[in-house]
């Protein structure tokens, strides 16, 4: 029997479990600009939990509408104006074209197959919820989900991230957690996690993962 380095897998969702939905979907609306400024505009540092609007969207103390206001104020007053490049076309009930990525959801159920703990923790926006939660049985397939707008904490945060292994009675040095932002890989590595960072490429993630939970 291939022994397991991790008995609990966390997830984020937007870049990890969706192929799309992290900051580089974002700053791609704006080719002509420099990503990094444009990030930096619109979703503050990653790296830190401040007072910047996007961080207050996901932590539920302003509404979407408001942190979009305040974020074309800023990108206007630094010249910066979206370009949005040609996508398939999204439909009312999915405006953002949200895809699941098929090789992560294909590692979940096994997961779920083997009997493993698995759960989602997301930096998300409340009126995102509806655009995502229609495209996976998250309910009956996590054993919990920790939405960052729900908790009025975020990542990286590190009660959050307690918060998560809380409620699946997991132990951080057995607990592997995906997420495409270096920033919160480092987080979960400093409190004795597996961080596992998810490339746009999510191929050497997965294999990584399905190494430390035995699932070759």
């Amino acid at each position: 029997m291939t022994s397991r380095a991790v008995d609990t897998v966390i997830f984020d969702l937007g870049g990890v479990i969706m192929r799309n939905g992290g900051p580089r979907d974002f700053t791609r609306r704006y080719p002509d600009h420099d990503p990094a400024v444009v990030a930096e505009i619109v979703m503050g540092p990653h790296h830190l939990d401040t007072d910047h609007q996007w961080h207050r969207v996901e932590r539920g103390e302003i509404t979407l509408d408001e942190c979009r206001a305040i974020t074309k104020q800023k990108l206007e007053a630094a010249g910066i104006v979206a370009t949005v490049p040609a996508n398939a076309p999204a439909s009312n009930a999915n405006p953002f074209n949200f895809q699941l990525n098929d090789d992560m959801v294909t590692f979940i159920h096994d997961l779920k197959s083997a009997g493993i703990p698995i759960g989602i923790l997301t930096n998300n926006v409340k009126e995102f919820r509806p655009m995502w939660w229609p495209l996976m049985d998250y309910a009956n397939i996590f054993d919990t989900i920790v939405d960052s707008h729900e908790v009025q904490i975020r990542k990286p945060n590190p009660a959050i991230y307690e918060l998560t292994m809380a409620r699946l009675n997991a132990t951080p040095t057995r607990t592997a957690f995906l997420d495409d932002l270096l920033a919160n890989v480092h987080a979960a590595n400093a409190l004795g996690m597996h961080g596992v960072h998810v490339e746009e490429d999510s191929t050497g993630a997965i294999a990584t993962a399905r190494s430390l939970t035995g699932l070759l």
